[in-house]
C-alpha cells in the first residue's frame, strides 16, 4: 500500500516537472518533439505558442532542414526558412540548450497550412505598410501643425507690426493735415494780395530736381517780379498720391525748398520777398490720381508773384 502511495507521488512529480518544461522550454540536451503555431519570427528562431498555451523558442541553425511532406510517401521538400512566417502550424524535432530553448533538427508543416499562413501575411503586410503610411502622414501633419503655428505666430507679430505702423501712419497723417491746414490758412491770409503772374514746375516720379525748361520759365518769372513794388512770391509744393501720406509730405516739401533754392541763388530774389514754402502733400490736386497724365500734373510746384492789391492800385 505504502509502495503505490509512493508510486503515484513519483508519477505526479514527473508530470509536474514535463508540465514546467513544456512552460519554459526544453532541457539541456533533451531530445524534444513540439508542435504549435508561429507566432513570431527573428533571423535565428522562431516563437510558437503550442495548444496547451505554452510558449517555446526554436532556434534555427545550419543543420536545420525545412522540409514539407510531398506526395502520400515518406519523400519530403526541402524549404527555405524563409517560409517560417507567423501563422503557419509546424511540428519540430529537435534538441533541448542550456537557456531552454530547442534547437531545431526538422521541421515540418506542411501545403495547406503554409498557403493559410501565406494568405494571412498576405492579409497584413497591406495593413502594416498602410500603419506606416499613417504613421508618415501623421508625423508630416504634425510637422505641418507646427510650421503653421510658427506661421500664425509669425502673421501675428507682423500683425502687431502693421497696426502699430498704420497708428504711426495715422499719428503722421493727422500731423499732415494739420501742418496742411496751418500752410493753407497762412497763404489764404494774403487776402489782400493779387496776383501778377505764375509759373508751374512738374517733376518726375520720386523726384525733387527741376528740369531746365522750368528753370528758364523761373528765371523770366522772377525777372518779371522785381519791376513791381512790394513784391512777395508764393510758392507751394504738391506730390500725386502714389507712395504712403509721409513720404508724400516729405517730397512737396523737399519740391518747394528746390524751388525757393533755386529762386534765391539763381534768380537773385531777396529772401525777404519769398513767402516761406508749403508742403501740401496730395492735397488739391490739378488733376485726377487715376490716370499717368493726372499723376504727372500733380507732381508739381506752383509759384505765384503776389501784390498787395493797395500798393497795386497806387501804382496804377
Amino acid at each position: 500500500m505504502m509502495q503505490n502511495r509512493k508510486t503515484r507521488i513519483g508519477y505526479a512529480a514527473l508530470v509536474c516537472c514535463l508540465a514546467i518544461g513544456m512552460a519554459y522550454g526544453a532541457s539541456n540536451g533533451e531530445k524534444v518533439k513540439v508542435q504549435g503555431m508561429i507566432t513570431g519570427r527573428t533571423g535565428e528562431s522562431v516563437t510558437i505558442k503550442t495548444s496547451d498555451g505554452s510558449t517555446v523558442t526554436i532556434v534555427l541553425d545550419d543543420n536545420t532542414k525545412v522540409q514539407q511532406p510531398k506526395g502520400l510517401g515518406l519523400r519530403k521538400k526541402q524549404m527555405s526558412a524563409t517560409v517560417l512566417v507567423p501563422g503557419l502550424k509546424i511540428s519540430v524535432d529537435g534538441v533541448g540548450d542550456a537557456q531552454s530553448r530547442v534547437v531545431a533538427k526538422t521541421i515540418n508543416f506542411n501545403s495547406d497550412d503554409l498557403e493559410t499562413a501565406e494568405a494571412i501575411q498576405a492579409g497584413l503586410t497591406p495593413t502594416k505598410h498602410e500603419v506606416a503610411t499613417n504613421q508618415q502622414n501623421i508625423a508630416a501633419n504634425k510637422q505641418a501643425t507646427q510650421t503653421n503655428s510658427q506661421n500664425i505666430a509669425a502673421n501675428q507679430v507682423q500683425t502687431a507690426a502693421n497696426k502699430q505702423q498704420i497708428a504711426n501712419n495715422q499719428e503722421q497723417i493727422d500731423a499732415n493735415q494739420q501742418q496742411i491746414q496751418a500752410t493753407t490758412k497762412r497763404f489764404d491770409d494774403l487776402t489782400d494780395y493779387e496776383s501778377k503772374g505764375q509759373a508751374t514746375v512738374n517733376f518726375a516720379v520720386g523726384s525733387a530736381t527741376i528740369s531746365a525748361s522750368d528753370k528758364a520759365a523761373l528765371k523770366q518769372l522772377a525777372q518779371s517780379a522785381t519791376g513791381l513794388t512790394g513784391y512777395l512770391i508764393e510758392v507751394k509744393g504738391y506730390a500725386d498720391s502714389s507712395g504712403n501720406a509721409a513720404m508724400n509730405q516729405q517730397l512737396s516739401m523737399e519740391r518747394a525748398q528746390e524751388v525757393v533754392a533755386f529762386l534765391l541763388q539763381d534768380c537773385n530774389v531777396p529772401v525777404r520777398h519769398i513767402v516761406a514754402p508749403g508742403a501740401m502733400g496730395t492735397a488739391d490736386p490739378a488733376a485726377s490720381n487715376e490716370t499717368a497724365s493726372g499723376r504727372a500734373e500733380n507732381r508739381r510746384v506752383d509759384v505765384k508773384v503776389l501784390v498787395n492789391k493797395g500798393l497795386s492800385s497806387a501804382g496804377n
